[in-house]
């Protein structure tokens, strides 16, 4: 990893930058690691909506074996009051972004604190020193740690639980940021649909005018690499104009498709062919924050059979969407349409066989007014709004 020193490194032995009461500690050990891994643990013990992330998947995150830092640098701090942790941020600089955007704009992220200004202040502005040493002119957040991972800053949904891979926050959050000068840049949306609902008219119109050129299949467990592909071929066309889009590298492709694996069945992910050609797929996985809500984080001594009975005996009866596209040339057209509704409808029996009520649709840019139509169209309402934020260096 760049510029994160690996949890197998010696022990942190520099100063502290100080704010005030406060200090703020570079992410340097094993034990800083933990410690800011584990804040969240104190920020939102009586927040019943919040679900502790596996410690393990956090750990690895931000491991040199991400493939994500191949292509950027990182550095993270928490900040300790009389001791104690009550926040904690991380700086990225991403180059395959400069390389395509050519903005000077860094990033922050992993973003948690007290309700205390001073705190807001002390870790953003340590995150925008960082960038603004490195020559970045503005600052993009929250990203953990990129676009391709979990982004955004929720602002509206606090009182229902977040899909996986997705955050959650405390509303005071936003207010704080605003009060450090940053501003909104683009909000993100999730929409929640019940799966018994049926098609529209439109919809059913749309799929019977074009049925003759589109079929879909499922993803194939003993060709899961060569599918993958096709999939992330498609993905890096059909979102390629989309706001900040970072293309998935190989070796990006190849990580995801390893842990996608073990999660992933094969009838609930689908590729659809015009006229014989891959256009559009749909990736869809069991909601694991479902399955991991009360392990606090932990897989062991005996976390991990309770996941596994809950995922293949019991299962679950939420869902997510976690990839999505329909490749560049059909979009805003109709047979682009009945792209999107042949791979989430084709699915749907199979969401239904496995007992899922209810999917999170997520994340969709809020500006994105055509997928934003066939989601309500197929009965998707919104219910969680995340924000990424900005500021000028």
């Amino acid at each position: 990893m760049k510029d994160v020193t690996p949890a197998d490194a010696t022990p942190h032995t520099g100063p502290a930058d100080t704010h005030g009461s406060l200090r703020i500690v570079k992410v340097e050990s094993r034990s800083d690691l933990n410690t800011f891994l584990k804040l969240p643990w104190s920020l939102y013990r009586d927040d019943p909506q919040w679900i502790p992330p596996l410690l393990h998947e956090q750990r690895m995150l931000f491991s040199p074996k991400n493939p994500y830092f191949d292509h950027a640098t990182c550095r993270c701090w928490t900040a300790l009051r009389n001791g104690r942790p009550v926040g904690r941020i991380s700086a990225q600089i991403d180059s395959l972004h400069l390389d395509r955007y050519q903005d000077a704009t860094g990033f922050f992220g992993m973003l948690e604190a007290e309700d205390n200004s001073d705190t807001f202040q002390a870790i953003l502005g340590t995150a925008e020193d960082w960038n603004r040493g490195r020559g970045m002119k503005r600052i993009r957040g929250p990203f953990n740690l990129s676009i391709n991972q979990e982004c955004g800053l929720l602002v509206d949904g606090f009182e229902t639980k977040p899909a996986m891979m997705m955050g959650h926050a405390r509303p005071y959050y936003a207010i704080r940021l605003g009060q450090c000068g940053y501003v909104k840049e683009k909000d993100l949306l999730a929409y929640a649909i019940d799966t018994g609902v049926e098609f529209s008219n439109a919809m059913k119109v749309i799929l019977k005018r074009t049925k003759n050129r589109i079929e879909t299949r499922t993803v194939r467990k003993k060709n899961f690499q060569q599918d993958i592909d096709i999939v992330f071929d498609i993905f890096n066309d059909a979102w390629s104009d989309n706001w900040g889009f970072i293309p998935f590298t190989r070796n990006e492709i190849t990580h995801m498709a390893n842990d996608l694996k073990l999660l992933i069945n094969e009838q609930l992910a689908r590729i659809a062919y015009v006229d014989g050609q891959p256009s559009a797929f749909v990736v869809l996985l069991p909601n694991l924050n479902e399955a991991i809500e009360d392990l606090d984080g932990r897989l062991l001594p005996l976390g991990w059979l309770k996941l596994l009975w809950r995922l293949k005996v019991r299962r679950l009866r939420t869902g997510r969407v976690l990839l999505m596209g329909v490749r560049k040339a059909y979009q805003g057209t109709t047979l682009g349409a009945a792209l999107a509704y042949r791979v989430i409808g084709d699915t749907r029996q199979a969401v239904v066989d496995h007992g899922m009520k209810e999917l999170e649709l997520s994340w969709i840019l809020e500006d994105n007014i055509g997928i934003r139509s066939i989601i309500e169209d197929c009965g998707g309402r919104e219910y969680k709004r995340y924000r990424i934020f900005s500021k000028q260096l």
